[in-house]
């Protein structure tokens, strides 16, 4: 019994610098591979920490195999791949999140606007149709006919990522698609701001009117990061198809 204690010690002497090795080596892993991915924040930790559990158990299993450290890290890096070689195999999943992510902007935003637009024309009165008749109309068209077409889009798109999904091929170039249809939108919402901020000025219901033009600046910016975020994660390379 006397005997066994040093012997313990000595272990546990040994096993601390190679766990802080270990520690050392997965945090600078996963670093670099978080620095690589783009997407939703929420789906790129959980990849991340999925990655930083899945090696350091892989590198631990190895060294309880009696493995020398430096080998353990060689061979689960090579069963792992590379950083970058793992980014881009799961850049394509983050990259459908993140067209789902702005597909919900749009569906949700762009509603929201062609409503508080049409809502301050129809309460105008009669002097204030007056003075901006035919300009109104014609705003209030064109940006019903870009919502109408993205609302579509938006709904084709959470449906080909989501239950279709499972079933058939998401295709390849739908982001980049989804991304363009989310920065015209946001184009859109960023004329309306302006319409109905120089209506504010004219309307005599002028608190409903800002109000509204509010509501289009918040959907604006909303929408434009998401479809920002979504062009730069269509254009990274990719080279596996995500998961349903």
């Amino acid at each position: 019994m006397t005997g066994s204690a040093p012997h313990d010690g000595t272990a546990d002497n040994h096993a601390a610098p190679v766990n802080d090795l270990l520690d050392g080596f997965v945090d600078e892993y996963v670093t670099e591979l978080d620095a690589l991915l783009r997407g939703p924040a929420r789906a790129k930790s959980r990849l991340v920490e999925e990655v930083r559990d899945g090696l350091t158990e892989t590198v631990a299993a190895r060294l309880r195999e009696g493995e020398l450290y430096e080998r353990a890290v060689h061979r689960a890096v090579a069963e792992f791949g590379s950083a970058r070689e793992l980014a881009e195999s799961f850049q394509r999943e983050l990259t459908i999140a993140q067209a789902r992510h702005t597909a919900r902007a749009v569906a949700l935003s762009a509603p929201f606007l062609l409503a508080c637009w049409f809502l301050v024309q129809r309460l105008g009165s009669p002097q204030e149709a007056a003075v901006v008749p035919r300009a109104a109309q014609l705003l209030a068209t064109n940006l019903a006919t870009v919502a109408g077409v993205a609302v579509l889009l938006a709904a084709a798109t959470l449906a080909a990522t989501g239950t279709l999904a499972r079933h058939l091929p998401v295709p390849h170039r739908l982001p980049l698609t989804v991304a363009w249809t989310g920065t015209t939108a946001s184009v859109s919402m960023a004329v309306a701001t302006l319409a109905l901020a120089t209506a504010s000025v004219l309307a005599e219901n002028w608190p409903l009117t800002a109000a509204a033009c509010a509501l289009a600046a918040a959907s604006h910016a909303v929408v434009a990061g998401s479809a920002r975020a979504c062009r730069r994660c269509a254009r990274l390379p990719s080279d596996a198809p995500a998961r349903p």
